[in-house]
């Protein structure tokens, strides 16, 4: 049986590399179905992302075979890389894009979703984004971030050098696991 993944990705260094995600996906026969913020797209075109004719950025409907499963019905989400802004909007219930209002909806109706921020340690240090990943977590988001998930933030400055561990892998596992309940 096909499952479906939503991935987000905003606009930060790793989204560069997201068909490392989409490849790693797809070999365990994963659908995937891709939104892209706005601040997104320069970095799947910078890639020459053989992504660009599948991703979504705004409210255009899709058009999709009859009985096939839309990026509206996934069996996951996976948001990474997540920036700064992304994390505290969709903690606060701000749906001011379509990446947001998709994911807030998904999040609410009870997706299994994995968020994987990709911030500098001096932004992960304000407290608006503390409790922005406290009140993901409360809604049962699994924020990959930490000692524990072996991703913590970068330095300032740094963010180039950290792109290449980003932890795709880790979150495609997450998300695979929580899909099954487990």
């Amino acid at each position: 049986m096909t499952r479906s993944l939503l991935i987000i990705t905003c606009g930060a260094g790793p989204a560069s590399d997201l068909g490392k995600l989409v490849t790693m996906a797809h070999d365990v026969d994963w659908e995937i179905g891709v939104i892209a913020t706005q601040a997104a797209l320069p970095f799947l075109e910078q890639a020459g992302s053989t992504l660009a004719a599948d991703v979504r950025s705004d409210y255009r409907p899709l058009t999709h075979q009859s009985g096939t499963r839309t990026v509206s019905d996934p069996d996951a989400l996976i948001i990474a890389p997540a920036t700064y802004n992304t994390v505290n909007k969709l903690a606060a219930g701000i749906a001011d894009n379509y990446a947001l209002t998709s994911a807030a909806e998904l999040i609410g109706r009870g997706v299994p979703t994995v968020v994987v921020p990709f911030v500098n340690s001096a932004l992960a240090a304000r407290v608006p984004f503390k409790r922005s990943v406290i009140a993901l977590r409360d809604e049962r988001v699994y924020v990959l971030l930490g000692a524990h998930d072996g991703w913590e933030p970068h330095e300032p400055g740094t963010g180039t050098a950290r792109r290449s561990a980003f932890p795709w892998s880790a979150a495609l596992a997450i998300a695979d696991r929580l899909a099954r309940g487990v």
